[in-house]
Order: structure tokens, then C-alpha cells, then sequence
């Protein structure tokens, strides 16, 4: 067998398994879209099976854009998630970028400090954070949220930008300060374009947890105003009786923005590769 031949038949093999798996990770996604364009008997009945004439039926989209104001849930999804990541993209890169430049007392203490919060879960602290909001009059507001946010974020982003912050070349950042930049413009300027694959992977590993997030919005913003589009489908879930279709349709529309924020970060990790990052 020949060395091209062998290559042609790795390269078949590795597009399989690459198919495989994206059908195993797509099939949920497929399944409720599929599911929530049908009739209930035809979800239960046939789960399945695409929809057809007699099966297709847009009620449970049609339930959910009459029941409740879902375009001011998802506006809030996306103000909470979009600013989070802003904050936690800034602030994280920042302290890491500090801790790995800068030698101080306590580095290795404040570093140790801030990896504590990706072993202790902050829903642990449900209640003091229940206070702290009610004691600065920013229970029913999305600022709660973002704050909150940012703060379970933070540990990990840090975590993560420091190691790539530890492998940038110094002589480049020496460069900088000879040449007069200050240290904001060495961060934003030389540092940030070298670890957007970084930032890239921390957005991708903030952004999902943030977006499906149901625990926070019930119990910091669960005023009709400030409701999230998780929370918000929780209405069409009752004790006794479930509306499939409504809560289907949902799901699936709260997928749309997921994606495309998915895609964005993607498509900066993809680039930030190929233009010659950190390795």
C-alpha cells in the first residue's frame, strides 16, 4: 500500500469519526426542532419521525409569542450574556495579565485566591448574595445578574488567561516600554491580540452557563420586566400539566442567539490560531 494511499485512507477515516461525532452532539438539537413543529399526540406518538401533513402544526410557537412577552425575555438573555462576557473578558484578562507581569507579595496568595472560586460553587452562597442585592436595591434589575455573573466567571477566565499570559515573549512587552507605550497600551496592544484564542475559549465556556442559567433570574430578577428566556419558559411548566409544544418551541428559539454567539467566538478562536498565536 502506498504512502498517498495510506493518506487518502487516514483522511477518510478522520472525516468519519468527525461525522460521527457531530451527529451524536447535533441529534438533541435536531430532535427538538423537529419535535416542535408538531402536534402533541404526534410528539409522543412518533418522536422521531419528521413532521408531516397531518403532524405539522405551529401552535406551540404561536402559544409562546401570545403567552408572555418572550421578545423582552430574550433581549434580556442577551443584555445579561453580552455584558457578563464583556466583564469578565476585561477583568479576567486584566488580572491576569497583573499577575503574570508583576512579581509582589502574595502574588501566588491572590492567584490561589482567585482559582478557589472555580472549586466552590457561588450558589453557595445564594443567600449572602440575596441580601447583598436587597441591601443595595438591585433585587428585579439585570445589573444583579451581570454582576453576579461576572463574578462566577472571573475564577476561571483567570485561571485560563494567565497561563497564555505567562508565554508571551517578554522581549516583545520590553520592546514596548522602551518605545514609550504605556502599560494599558502594551495590555490592549500587544498582549490581547496574542491570547485572543484564550479569550475565544473563556467565552465559549462563559457564555452557555450564563445564557441557560435558571437558578440566579428566579431568584435575583423574576419580576415579568426582568425575566430571562429560561425563566420565561418555565410558565408553559406546570405541577400537573406541561404545554410540550410551547415549552419545544422555546427551547428551540432560545437556541438562535446560542448559536450565533457560538459561531462569533468560533470563528475569533479559528483566526486568532491561524494569524500565528501563543502556542
Amino acid at each position: 500500500m502506498s504512502v498517498a494511499t495510506r493518506s487518502v485512507g487516514r483522511s477518510v477515516a478522520s472525516h468519519a469519526i468527525l461525522l460521527t461525532y457531530a451527529t451524536i452532539a447535533l441529534f438533541p438539537v435536531i430532535l427538538i426542532l423537529i419535535n416542535s413543529v408538531k402536534s402533541r399526540k404526534a410528539i409522543f406518538r412518533s418522536p422521531l419521525s419528521l413532521p408531516d401533513a397531518e403532524t405539522f402544526s405551529m401552535v406551540g410557537y404561536e402559544t409562546v409569542m401570545k403567552q408572555g412577552d418572550f421578545l423582552l425575555y430574550f433581549q434580556n438573555s442577551l443584555v445579561v450574556t453580552v455584558v457578563s462576557l464583556f466583564c469578565v473578558l476585561l477583568f479576567g484578562a486584566m488580572a491576569a495579565f497583573a499577575l503574570s507581569e508583576y512579581r509582589f507579595r502574595g502574588n501566588s496568595l491572590m492567584a490561589l485566591y482567585l482559582a478557589l472560586g472555580i472549586m466552590i460553587p457561588i450558589r453557595l452562597g445564594t443567600v449572602a448574595i440575596l441580601q447583598l442585592m436587597v441591601a443595595t436595591g438591585l433585587v428585579n434589575t439585570l445589573t444583579a445578574l451581570v454582576l453576579v455573573y461576572t463574578a462566577q466567571g472571573l475564577p476561571l477566565a483567570v485561571f485560563i488567561l494567565s497561563e497564555f499570559m505567562n508565554q508571551v515573549s517578554k522581549d516583545l512587552k520590553n520592546a514596548g516600554r522602551i518605545d514609550g507605550l504605556s502599560e494599558y497600551r502594551i495590555f490592549f496592544r500587544l498582549v490581547v491580540p496574542l491570547v485572543r484564542p484564550a479569550l475565544a475559549t473563556v467565552a465559549i465556556f462563559t457564555m452557555i452557563p450564563i445564557w441557560n442559567d435558571l437558578w440566579f433570574p428566579l431568584i435575583l430578577a423574576p419580576a415579568e420586566e426582568t425575566k430571562t428566556v429560561t425563566l420565561g419558559a418555565q410558565v408553559f411548566i406546570g405541577q400537573f400539566v406541561t404545554n410540550w409544544n410551547a415549552v419545544l418551541a422555546a427551547l428551540s428559539l432560545s437556541m438562535v442567539p446560542v448559536l450565533i454567539l457560538y459561531m462569533i467566538f468560533s470563528r475569533q478562536l479559528i483566526s486568532g490560531l491561524t494569524a500565528g498565536a501563543v502556542k
